[in-house]
């Protein structure tokens, strides 16, 4: 009989928080007067203010105590905690971290499937002849990596990822539990319908309407209800509510689902010229990583978040799968002209999905007027000299002409 199969979901707790408190504990002398450990403390790893990112990356436990909250602007959370430490975050520091958190897995297994930079599922079947039992497994990979690299994990064992992923969610920080599928009605079907995996905010109104409060009535609940309700979506919430979810661990990254690219902007935009601009250079970054994999987007769609934090996004299929700047562009501003209602804009989107590999060519039409071809060759010359030059070799002419306010400067990040 072959072995019941076994995964871990690691998870680091606070991860940005505990790289950047591990880090400054490593070096105070690049700190002065920073000797603390910030875990032990109310502080934020923040963004820059003065270029209106200035949200919450990740909080300390004692700053949570005070209802930080990961994703709200620094602004309301120092409205909750006037003695908040933020911090600015270092990036490549954590990428460094994240590379010796992986390193670690890998020596307990060759199957590691990393998900985001500071959480993976490891597929652990067949080991407890080299390493115990699950829970002992566990708690020696946590152990080692709170040893060698000063942060703590935590860890959720079951016998698929969704249980592993729902297991590492229990009681936080730096603990091992397990959610194996017996165990379900006894640990997971008392917890809120907003902790299961999908279930975001629309579908957990859409669940209390009907009801439904807990996983475990969720899990009760006739199927065909949820999909009346919730369509696909229902069916599949209602599988996780009963264990149900992947188990295969992906050792290889998959191939780009989607492509995107978004820039919170220093200023409010209010007019329709200042959004093209944006969606200019939101497009050029977005075309030279889907030409960058040799890949094209079936479907282009532009988000809107205004001043107000209130969010709207609106899509379309494209006639054409493409990876050519020039398109996705007039793609996205036909989709803003359609979405905007005239408020002041705080950050523009753009992102692709439906992805296919450009080898697959480009099916011909009547509409066609012959000018994709120039623009592909005008993309892969760009392309070429960023490559070989910089990115700032070459720029659109419409980005050198810059008002009296410097209003026409973006660097959009992406996402």
């Amino acid at each position: 009989m072959p072995a019941e199969k076994l995964i871990f979901h690691i998870d680091v707790n606070s991860a940005f928080l505990s790289w950047e408190a591990v880090e400054r504990l490593k070096h105070p002398e690049q700190f002065p007067g920073s000797a603390v450990d910030l875990r032990e403390i109310p502080s934020a790893v923040g963004g820059d203010r003065s270029k209106r990112r200035g949200i919450i990356l990740a909080k300390s436990i004692p700053a949570k105590k005070y209802k930080v909250q990961t994703g709200e602007p620094i602004t309301d959370a120092l409205k909750k905690c006037p003695n908040l430490v933020l911090v600015p975050a270092r990036h490549g520091i954590y990428r460094e971290y994240s590379r010796a958190f992986i390193a670690i897995l890998e020596r307990y297994s060759d199957a590691v499937e990393q998900c985001s930079i500071d959480e993976c599922f490891v597929d652990m079947t067949g080991t407890e002849k080299l390493f115990g039992p699950p829970v002992e497994a566990a708690a020696r990979i946590k152990d080692t990596i709170c040893r060698e690299l000063g942060f703590t994990v935590n860890v959720g064992i079951s016998t698929n990822k969704l249980l592993a992923k729902m297991a590492s969610d229990f009681r936080k920080p730096n603990l091992v539990h397990t959610l194996f599928p017996h165990e379900i009605p006894d640990k997971m079907w008392q917890l809120p319908v907003r902790d299961l995996f999908l279930v975001g905010r629309s579908t957990e109104r859409t669940l209390h309407t009907l009801g439904i409060h807990t996983i475990g009535e969720l899990a009760n609940t006739d199927p065909q209800i949820l999909r009346g309700a919730l369509k696909k979506q229902g069916e599949a919430v209602w599988k996780f509510a009963n264990g149900e979810g992947a188990s295969i661990i992906e050792p290889e990254p998959a191939d780009n689902k989607s492509y995107g690219n978004a820039t919170t902007i220093a200023f409010d935009v209010t007019d329709e010229s200042s959004a093209n601009m944006v969606l200019m250079s939101l497009a050029d970054t977005v075309g030279r990583r889907l030409r960058s994999d040799e890949a094209k987007a079936e479907v282009v769609a532009v988000n809107i978040r205004y001043s107000d934090l209130s969010r709207v996004s609106h899509q379309c299929e494209l006639l054409h799968a493409t990876n050519i700047t020039n398109e996705i562009y007039a793609t996205a501003c036909r989709l803003f002209e359609e979405l905007w209602d005239g408020r002041p804009v705080r950050l523009l989107g753009i992102q692709t999905s439906r992805i296919r590999q450009a080898s697959d060519g480009r099916q011909l039409s009547l509409l066609d007027d012959g000018s994709y071809e120039k623009f592909e060759k005008l993309d892969r010359a760009m392309d070429s000299i960023r490559e070989k030059y910089g990115s700032d070799a070459v720029r659109r002419a419409s980005f050198l002409c810059q008002d009296s306010a410097g209003k026409n400067q973006y660097n959009p990040r992406e996402t």
